[in-house]
């Protein structure tokens, strides 16, 4: 007969290599991960049967990390301003722990890599959503999720482009700043502003007749 997997060594196979790939990239062969796990090419064959089956078994796994930890990071804290949460999240998002994921999850906008996981770039987006509804609601503004996730995912765009974090740390308060304006209770305003700004388009559109 032969052997049983053993989930407990796949287990911790599927940390290390998960580790592995946060730390260097996402590798095309599998004897990187054999060295990193201390294993054989072979043995993370009998573990996850192919290799782009172990390849998506370590996505997935360091994808549930980033969710578990940035998620915790956007938990909103009685203790706290919700614009405080999210300026520290956005410090941890770019920091060196952060920034591992990009780079790894970066590689998905690879059309080789991208087979692993073609729905990424939805899940990407959307499973951040909840989260920032949450967090947003505890200051009457959960509609604002998507611009907050869109801000947030610009300006990450803009500092893997030009790695300049002086400015996009700059921007990004800017942004929080703004926002903090808008839930002190002076909403009015900003919605007497958008229905200048709907005057004005229907006024210079075709479609209005005018």
């Amino acid at each position: 007969m032969g052997r049983r997997p053993q989930p407990e060594i796949k287990d911790g196979l599927l940390d290390a290599c998960a580790d592995y790939a946060l730390a260097h990239g996402l590798p095309d062969r599998l004897e990187p991960l054999a060295t990193a796990t201390g294993t054989s090419a072979r043995m993370l064959i009998y573990h996850f049967g192919t290799r782009d089956a172990l390849l998506r078994a370590v996505l997935g796994h360091a994808r549930q990390r980033q969710l578990d930890t940035f998620g915790d990071l956007l938990r909103v804290r009685p203790d706290e301003p919700y614009s405080a949460t999210l300026d520290r999240a956005w410090t941890s998002i770019t920091g060196s722990g952060g920034q591992s994921y990009l780079r790894m999850f970066g590689q998905l906008r690879e059309s080789t890599v991208q087979q692993l996981w073609p729905d990424f770039r939805r899940t990407a987006t959307t499973d951040w959503l909840g989260p920032l509804e949450d967090g947003l609601r505890s200051i009457g503004q959960p509609e604002l999720a998507t611009l907050v996730l869109a801000v947030i995912r610009g300006l990450l765009m803009d500092l893997d482009a030009t790695a300049d974090t002086l400015r996009t740390d700059r921007a990004f308060r800017e942004f929080l700043a703004a926002l903090g304006y808008l839930s002190s209770g002076d909403r009015s305003t900003a919605h007497r502003t958008q229905e200048r700004v709907d005057s004005s388009t229907a006024s210079t559109d075709p479609a209005s007749g005018t």
